[in-house]
């Protein structure tokens, strides 16, 4: 039975409320669409930093705000190279850099390009260039591979590496591409803008913005062209992100709704192998449907009139076996994604769902939005829209301090391997150029808030190598130590608060290492979230209910940091300002254990890195002991007791092995030798490789041989 207009309008305005609830709302999108831009920047200092001269890109559903939880969308990463010079025409030419030509003729697929290698001293072709990163073809012309990227990012990303077209993973979560940018538009693309001039949708205001969008070059050949391996696509990513920019939000529901139909139910009537209709294909056929429908179409009582016309635009591809590229000329985006069988079965399937009155959307499953639509009313039952809408903003606000905090392990690494200066005289150096940042004009608010951040975990580290060095030689601390602490202080809630309190009980100041440690306490409480940079991942990682809730309210880097609490990592220079017994983490390699590291790990597992929450417990119990306070020490004591034996708190440590470790030192103390021992081999058995534990286990055991 047909429903009525008055009721499609009613489920349009419950679909859009649903949509609310689940993610698709403005501020969500918004937030969505920030917290990207906050990454670009990051990138951009980081990159200016390590002195690459490479410019990184956010593109796909997570930095556009199109997806929900449900949904489990990846995050797309473009990296671009600024020491390479794409050119056009000849007039492009530039002199000192890797000059490349974009050549194609006749037999070129189209969207596709080869890179012709011109000499970066004089413009003019290069010729017979022996490396096997160019291919001379029989004319003599040289051009680049694009083999080349694909085997720097095997080699990077070693046996994690996962190749999809242009992107390389080494997760299920994130893709990168390895990009050239493209100044100049090529023809297929300028003329985009003549036949944008007829249309409903983009806005002028829109397309004049888009002409100053440049485009990349990326490296994915026309799959069974004869020259795949020297093609790279051309795609412009800025541009359609612009354009997503641009949407209403009834576009946005409706695409996210597209995305959702696709993977439950158009992916049932797709059954070659090697056949798929891609997320890019339902936005294509939105933007095709916005350019050719009056904009008053696109309200919220006719969000399900736009779904399904966005499914007719399908139809249409569909039945003409084309469906062409919305920017780039003379494309047709089912080339090798999808056979004619799978276009006809699809067509079938998604004419019964318009058939249907779209009675398909009681039965997705994502998010629950099925069931939700069903109550028929806007008090949704199963979930909490705003319970939903807060775990978003606090992943969101989580993941970005996580990158933040790799960007810093990073630099941290890079200054430890100097060969060149020591570790105090390359930190300095840092924050000397991140302090010329702060005052260059280009520098955005979004540069600055990250600058501020790695400044502040920088000065940390130097106010704590300074005591140390101080400690070590057992001279007094300078006047300028308690400033630099000062600026240091607020990088999050806990680490470098507690790294003071941890030079304070190295110098014997243990009352002032008291006061420090009840500030920590007294401020961490559920609403503080654990975040560590090391590239780890509990079994159990929890977002603390609490912290997304103050997300919502507070999304401030000030604000955040607040409610923040960063695993507190110590390297070999600060060992002086560190508990004796951490310095066996600094030196946990036994045998071969070196060479099985990850990558991420070769940076710090000569550190001793361990979560904020234990490592409070762990200071006020050696504290409270120092000071003969007994009582105090058995509440610490029972405390890192109750976190090791529970299995749900263990869980969330990123650094469990460490943790068992001091719980283990903890129990040594308290003259408990046999239970000591069993932390010790639960934490060879959570990290049998690259774990103290092994010495603390080995020097226990003989401890009791020469006892017995």
């Amino acid at each position: 039975m047909s429903l009525v207009p008055a009721i499609f309008h009613h489920l349009s305005d419950v679909l859009y409320q649903v949509l609310e609830c689940v993610g698709v709302s403005p501020w969500v999108v918004e937030r969505r669409r920030h917290t990207f831009l906050h990454r670009e920047a990051a990138w951009g200092v980081h990159y200016h930093q390590n002195r690459h001269n490479t410019t990184t890109f956010h593109f796909g559903s997570q930095s556009e705000g199109t997806t929900t939880p449900g949904l489990q969308s990846d995050t797309d990463q473009l990296s671009t190279s600024n020491s390479i010079n794409i050119m056009f025409s000849w007039a492009d030419w530039q002199q000192g850099k890797a000059n490349y030509l974009m050549v194609r003729d006749e037999n070129t697929p189209p969207q596709h390009y080869l890179l012709q290698v011109i000499r970066s001293d004089i413009p003019q072709l290069a010729t017979h260039i022996d490396d096997s990163d160019y291919v001379t073809d029989s004319q003599g012309r040289v051009f680049y591979s694009n083999m080349e990227v694909v085997r720097v990012a095997a080699a990077q990303l070693q046996d994690k590496h996962v190749r999809h077209g242009p992107s390389n993973s080494f997760s299920e979560d994130r893709d990168f591409v390895v990009a050239f940018c493209c100044k100049t538009l090529p023809p297929e693309i300028m003329s985009w803008f003549t036949k944008m001039q007829h249309g409903f949708w983009p806005s002028q205001e829109t397309l004049r913005e888009a002409r100053m969008c440049p485009c990349f070059l990326v490296p994915d050949g026309y799959h069974g062209s004869p020259t795949e391996h020297l093609e790279w696509r051309i795609t412009p990513n800025l541009i359609e992100r612009l354009l997503m920019f641009s949407l209403s939000m009834v576009p946005i529901k409706c695409l996210v709704v597209l995305k959702m139909l696709k993977k439950q139910e158009f992916v049932k009537y797709i059954h070659c192998e090697n056949c798929k209709f891609t997320t890019f294909h339902c936005k294509t056929a939105l933007f095709f449907t916005l350019n050719k429908t009056q904009p008053t179409v696109w309200t919220k009582p006719r969000l399900i009139q736009c779904i399904v016309s966005c499914l007719q635009t399908i139809l249409e591809f569909l039945n003409l076996g084309e469906c062409p590229h919305f920017i780039v000329g003379g494309v047709n985006l089912f080339d090798g994604k999808l056979c004619p069988g799978c276009q006809l079965s699809l067509e079938q399937a998604i004419q019964r769902m318009i058939q249907d009155d779209m009675h398909v959307l009681f039965h997705l499953q994502f998010d629950d939005l099925g069931q939700r639509l069903m109550t028929l009313h806007h008090e949704v039952t199963l979930y909490s829209g705003d319970d939903v809408n807060a775990r978003i903003c606090g992943k969101l606000a989580r993941d970005m301090f996580e990158q933040y905090l790799v960007h810093v392990r990073i630099v941290c690494s890079k200054l430890c391997n100097n060969e060149e200066a020591d570790v105090y005289t390359s930190l300095n150096n840092e924050i000397n150029i991140l302090e010329s940042l702060t005052i260059n004009p280009s520098t955005t608010q979004f540069d600055k808030n990250y600058i501020n951040f790695i400044m502040k975990s920088l000065k940390s580290v130097k106010a704590s190598i300074t005591s140390a060095s101080c400690i070590q030689y057992g001279q007094p601390l300078p006047h300028n130590i308690w400033q630099l602490y000062g600026e240091s202080l607020n990088t999050d809630a806990t680490s470098s608060k507690l790294k003071l309190a941890s030079m304070h009980y190295c110098r014997g100041e243990l009352r002032r290492a008291v006061s420090v440690l009840n500030e920590v306490e007294f401020n961490l409480d559920d609403s503080v979230q654990p975040v560590c940079g090391c590239g780890r991942l509990p079994p159990n990682e929890k977002l603390s209910r609490r912290f997304c809730e103050y997300t919502v309210q507070n999304y401030s880097h000030d604000q955040l940091t607040k409610k923040l609490s960063f695993c507190v990592r110590f390297l070999r220079e600060e060992k002086f300002c560190a508990p004796r017994f951490l310095w066996c983490e600094m030196h946990r390699a036994v045998g071969d254990d070196v060479d099985h590291r990850t990558n991420n790990e070769r940076q710090w597992m000569d550190w001793a890195v361990v979560d904020a929450r234990p490592f409070l417990l762990y200071m006020q119990y050696l504290t409270y002991r120092g000071l003969g306070v007994r009582h105090r020490q058995l509440e610490a004591f029972h405390g890192l007791k109750d976190i090791v034996t529970t299995q749900d708190k263990g869980n969330q440590l990123y650094h469990r092995e460490t943790v068992l470790n001091m719980f283990g030192y903890c129990c040594e103390l308290e003259g408990d030798v046999l239970y000591a021992l069993n932390a010790y081999n639960t934490s060879l058995d959570n990290q049998p490789r690259n774990n103290a534990a092994n010495f603390h286990k080995q020097r226990l055991e003989q401890m009791l041989n020469n006892y017995n």
